[in-house]
């Protein structure tokens, strides 16, 4: 369990990595979204052009990468949703075998499923190099490959709660310092 725990350790450092990373995105995609406002006005006013469907386009990839690259770091901080009523009045043990449970049998499941059936459309984007039908627009291909690194980085996470869970389950850790989303 030692051995699995060290890797959980590397999995949650890699995750809050990745989450400081998407938040930096947060005020790169509020600076161009200030942009695309400001230069549509001001090129209107002075007559030139001043922003591009590519701005548009690459705050909403932005947008996407922040959504996307931050579903494990909200895992792994405990901030998905859930049924708060019974869970908040449940003993660490009991949390973590909802957690386990709720891992294993539908978190990840779901992450695979979501990975196969993507695989096709993406595949497809890339043979084409399939671009935005907007004038000026950014290739689809790159974000479109981010659905699958996305559920990849989920599914990692997702096995470093599971031995987080399993570790309190198994009495080998204190539950208040390995819970998941706590601190590790």
């Amino acid at each position: 369990m030692e051995k699995l725990l060290r890797i959980a350790k590397i999995i949650d450092i890699c995750t809050e990595r990745i989450g400081k990373l998407t938040s930096g995105l947060v005020l790169v995609m509020v600076i161009l979204g200030a942009w695309n406002v400001l230069g549509r006005y001001l090129g209107r006013l002075i007559g030139i052009n001043l922003t591009s469907n590519a701005y548009i386009e690459a705050q909403w990839y932005i947008f996407d990468l922040i959504f996307l690259w931050g579903a494990g770091y909200a895992l792994k901080h405990n901030e998905h949703v859930r049924v708060d009523v019974f869970y908040n009045n449940w003993t660490p043990r009991q949390k973590a075998l909802a957690d386990l449970l709720g891992t294993v049998l539908f978190l990840i499941p779901f992450s695979v499923m979501v990975i196969f059936f993507s695989w096709g459309s993406i595949l497809a984007s890339w043979e084409i190099w399939e671009t935005s039908p907007d004038p000026d627009g950014l290739p689809r291909y790159p974000i479109k490959t981010m659905i699958i690194v996305s559920f990849v980085l989920l599914i990692v996470q997702g096995i470093s709660q599971v031995i987080k869970n399993l570790a309190i389950l198994q009495g080998r850790v204190d539950s208040d310092r390995h819970i998941p989303g706590g601190k590790s």
